[in-house]
This record gives structure tokens, C-alpha cells and sequence, in this order.
């Protein structure tokens, strides 16, 4: 017997589902951070297990496939984590932080998107902006309403209070002179910090240049950044999205190097017990694939090894440019100081003595992680942006096309460039000009996925790699990033004025494996030619 056809349900009725859905997927990633920042405790796995488990039953039920797919596969790597043994290994761990990464590129609202195609994640609470001057609080706030954050505005101290007993923001963008009263601004946040579990972000603003105590006060109250008379916008919303953030940053990669198979694994539990990614190497003689396989962030190595000693696999390590900023940490129970300076001269950056506290290790891990990801940021991003540079990119580029072409995946290349920029600074003047290239920056980055590689190509000409996606499907991406960037108000003295920009895209093909960037700026030539504020694609060189 024929099964009757479903009747279709009202758009408004569809729309309600799917923000029923985007919800407890936010859910799930906002109990996942929770879980690494408090490495795993029983409790909050299994709020993690039950919220995954709601989030399935959602998606099947409002047949939303995408957060079906992603919800079942985390819900099926979580049925082999012991609550009671801490953090998974460090494969399931990395395994499940991938699929929290697509899930995050699913948690979006339409109201977000207002219809697009494009995942941008804001957070459900609004931001709140308590700045005096007026024009300074409208310019901000239009910022952020185009960058899709919710923002309000306090204009009074009274308004202040109300708004927080309705509801707390996401964050806070907080003038340190609000109501016209020196440090009312600090005040009134350090009051309201005293009775919450978790601070309230937030970004300090002042008028004036002040001294180390003020900055000393608006950090104690909570302030993560701090800004004095001309506030650079495209700076703060960066800095809101990041304070903001849905999901963890990506956990260190720690390579240890080390002969002992027991202290290795012992090793290893300790870094996983912090929610951190591990790779052992039992033979020094193998650490070179290891190295380009695993790209650590650190490097754990023991001493004495059979075949070869600690310095010498260091030597080897540091005389290749892409691991020169990589930190390594000899642990050995070597107590002769002469030897510690000595491994300290063949490029080591710190010496533990065995045994080593579990926290002590950690603690030493993270800070040196830190520091790795700020060397590689420096060495590979672009000053102006924080994108990654032309070498960068085109290296990206590059690794990227290589693994599509393994596991014959779509690849696509886009070049971008601002229309008219030449105009622009002629007219309003290069400080502007800087303004819209880190404007189209952060659209960009806010705009495409974290899997895909977004840099500054040179002057106002950007670039991004975007895998597993065909050239049709970038070029809708970035149409409708066009579109609505080409919507963006920017105001100069009194004037007000649009920028657009061009773009051409080409797609992978085992043919033009080392023609992509030719097509990719043919199409944007060929997108300037036509008219500019436009996309172009096709999927050979020298097309028309």
C-alpha cells in the first residue's frame, strides 16, 4: 500500500525547528569547552553524553541531516570514553574535536545568517556596549550588528543596572569613565563580577592615556583588553569574536620523544589528562616522519637513548627552518646542572628533572605551546590582517591541493580584490585604506570555515584555499559574501561611502594541479574587466 506523501510543513513552522535544533547544538558546544577547560570531569562528560544524545533525537525528529550525521558520530565516539579514567587517548581526542568543528559550522541561526548560506556563529547573548560618547557607541554598535553580533546599547549608569538584572551579555564593551565619573566604568563591572560563576568578558575603552594602575584595576575587574582614545573597530570586533568564541582553540600537538615504552605511556596519560594531543616515538631514527606527519606544537625528548642522545636528535630538529620555533623540553633524571646548560645550547628551551609533577609538565607544556603558536602567528601572518601572508597561503595552498588529489576530494581557489582601492586612498587617505583591508579581513575570517586557509594575497588582494568544495559552491560563497559586504557603510569625516570587490575562483582538477592560481586570476581579471563587484569562475585557464 502507498504511503500517503507528508504534508509539507509552513516555512515559519520549518524556521522554528531548525532554531529548536541550532540551539542544543550550541548547547553541546558550549558544554564541550567546559569539559576541556575543566579536563574531563564525570559530571560534565555525561552533560556532554546527554546533550548530544538530545541533540540526535532533535535532529532526526525535525529532520535537520546535517546535525543528524555530526550528533551521531560524537555520540559514538563518546560511548568509548571512561568518565572514570579522564580524557580519552589522544586519537579519540582529536577525533572528537573534528567533529565539534563541524558542528560548530552547523550551530547557525537563520536569524544570524538573515537567510545566507554562510556559517557565522555569534553567541545567543547579546553584547553590551556602555560608552559615553554617543557617536563613538552608534559606530561600534553598527559594527557589531553587521558582523551579526546582537548588540545594546547602556547610555546610563541606571540602564546599566537594569539591563543586568534582566539579562548578563556575552560580553561587555565598557567605558572606563561610564556615567562621567573617573573609573565608574571599573566599579560597577567589579561589582557585578563578585557574584557570578564565570567573569563577564570584557573590552575597557577610554578617552584618555592612563596609567598602569587603571590598567592594573580594569584587568582585576574582569577586562581582557584595553583601548585608549581612537579605538581601532576592526580591532575591537575581532577581539569580540574571539572572547565570544563557541568553541576551544584546537589542543596542542606534543610529541615525545622517548626509548622507555612505560614512561612513554606514562607520559602520554599525564598530556592527556589535560585535554591535550599526544604521538610517542619509541626509536630517535624515526622522529622525521613522525615530525611531518604530526607537526607538534612541542617537543618532549629523553636524554639518553640507545643509538643517539637527546642534543644530537635536537641538532638534527633545529636545522630545518619549518621546526626552528618548535619548542623542545628535555626530561631526563640527569641532575648535573653542566649538562642542563650544555642541552640547553643545542636548541633545547627547558630542562625537567624526572620525576616531573603531572602539573608542574603541564604547566610548562601550555606555556611553551603558547609561545609556539605565537612565533608561527608572527612568522606567517600578515601585520595588517592577522591572515596568513603570500608565502603562507601559497604554501596552503599547496598541502591542501596535495591531499585532495589523494583522497580525490574538491579543492577551490579564490583571489579577491578590493575595487577601486587606489580611489580610496586618494580620497579619504592610506589610514582608511588600511581600515578596509582589515574590514574585508575579518569578513573573510568570519565568513568561511576554520578548515579553510585565508590570506593576504599583497596590497588589497586576498586569497583563500577552501577544501571539500567545488568551484559552484565556492562561487556561491563568495557571491553572497559579496553581496553583503558590498552593503557595509563606512563613514569618514561627515562622508559616507561603499566599497566592493572582485573575485575569481577556479577549482581543482588533476590538469591544472599547478595552474590553479593562473585560473583563479584570470577569473578575476576577467571579473574586473566586466564590470568589477562581481564572481567569477570557470574551470580552465584562458577561458573567456
Amino acid at each position: 500500500m502507498t504511503q500517503p506523501a507528508k504534508k509539507a510543513r509552513p516555512l515559519e513552522l520549518k524556521r522554528y525547528f531548525a532554531k529548536r535544533v541550532t540551539d542544543q547544538a550550541r548547547h553541546v558546544l558550549s558544554i564541550w569547552r567546559l569539559v576541556n577547560q575543566e579536563y574531563w570531569p564525570p559530571q560534565r562528560v555525561n552533560d556532554l553524553i546527554h546533550a548530544t544524545q538530545k541533540l540526535v533525537r532533535y535532529a532526526e525528529h525535525f529532520e535537520e541531516t546535517s546535525h543528524l550525521k555530526i550528533a551521531t558520530e560524537i555520540t559514538g565516539l563518546l560511548q568509548e570514553v571512561d568518565t572514570q579514567q579522564g580524557p580519552p587517548s589522544s586519537h579519540l581526542l582529536s577525533q572528537l574535536s573534528q567533529q565539534v568543528q563541524r558542528l560548530s559550522q552547523t550551530a547557525v541561526r537563520r536569524s544570524d545568517l538573515k537567510h545566507s548560506l554562510i556559517p557565522v556563529i555569534t553567541p545567543q547573548k547579546p553584547i553590551y556596549v556602555a560608552i559615553n560618547d554617543e557617536e563613538l557607541a552608534n559606530k561600534i554598535l553598527q559594527q557589531l550588528e553587521f558582523f551579526s553580533f546582537r548588540a545594546e546599547r547602556c547610555a546610563s549608569v541606571e540602564q546599566f543596572h537594569q539591563m543586568m538584572k534582566q539579562r548578563y551579555p556575552a560580553a561587555m564593551i565598557m567605558d572606563v569613565q561610564f556615567g562621567n565619573e573617573e573609573r565608574r566604568g571599573i566599579d560597577l563591572l567589579t561589582q557585578i563580577q563578585r557574584g557570578l560563576d564565570s567573569p563577564i568578558p570584557t573590552i575597557f575603552y577610554s578617552n584618555q592615556t592612563h596609567d598602569i594602575e587603571t590598567r592594573l584595576k580594569a584587568s582585576r575587574a574582569g577586562g581582557c583588553y584595553f583601548h585608549s582614545r581612537n579605538a581601532d573597530l576592526s580591532l575591537v570586533i575581532e577581539q569580540v569574536q574571539k572572547l565570544t568564541e563557541l568553541t576551544p582553540a584546537t589542543p596542542y600537538r606534543v610529541l615525545i620523544i622517548e626509548d622507555s615504552k612505560l614512561q612513554a605511556k606514562q607520559i602520554e596519560q599525564i598530556i592527556n589528562n589535560a585535554g591535550l594531543l599526544t604521538r610517542a616515538v619509541l626509536n630517535p631514527l624515526e622522529v622525521l616522519p613522525a615530525l611531518e606527519e604530526f607537526q607538534p606544537e612541542i617537543i618532549l625528548m629523553d636524554m639518553y637513548m640507545p643509538a643517539c642522545n637527546g642534543m644530537e636528535v635536537a641538532n638534527v630538529i633545529r636545522q630545518q627552518s619549518q621546526y626552528m620555533s618548535v619548542p623542545i623540553v628535555f626530561l631526563s633524571s640527569e641532575q648535573n646542572p653542566d649538562i642542563h646548560i650544555a642541552a640547553m645550547s643545542k636548541g633545547g628551551d627547558d630542562f625537567l628533572t624526572k620525576p616531573v609533577k603531572p602539573k608542574h609538565l603541564i604547566a610548562t607544556i601550555k606555556s611553551k605551546g603558547e609561545r609556539s603558536r605565537s612565533i608561527a602567528a608572527f612568522v606567517n601572518q600578515d601585520s595588517l590582517t592577522g591572515l596568513l601572508n603570500h608565502t603562507s597561503i601559497l604554501r596552503e595552498l599547496n598541502k591542501g591541493a596535495q591531499k585532495a588529489m589523494a583522497m580525490q576530494m574538491p579543492l577551490s581557489f579564490a583571489m579577491i580584490d578590493i575595487d577601486h582601492f587606489k580611489n580610496i586612498n586618494d580620497t579619504y587617505g592610506h589610514p582608511v585604506g588600511d581600515q578596509v583591508i582589515k574590514n574585508l579581513a575579518l569578513f573573510l575570517k568570519q565568513r568561511l570555515r576554520k578548515s579553510d586557509a585565508i590570506g593576504r594575497y599583497g596590497g588589497e588582494e586576498f586569497a583563500a584555499v577552501l577544501p571539500d568544495t567545488t568551484g559552484s559552491d565556492a562561487m556561491k560563497i563568495f557571491e553572497e559574501i559579496r553581496q553583503r559586504f558590498s552593503q557595509m557603510k563606512l563613514s569618514v569625516k561627515g562622508q559616507e561611502f561603499f566599497v566592493t570587490f572582485s573575485c575569481g575562483i577556479a577549482q581543482l582538477t588533476p590538469e591544472n594541479y599547478k595552474e590553479l592560481c593562473i585560473i583563479a586570476d584570470e577569473n578575476l581579471y576577467n571579473a574586473k574587466h566586466l564590470g568589477r563587484n562581481r564572481v567569477c569562475y570557470t574551470d580552465s585557464p584562458h577561458s573567456s
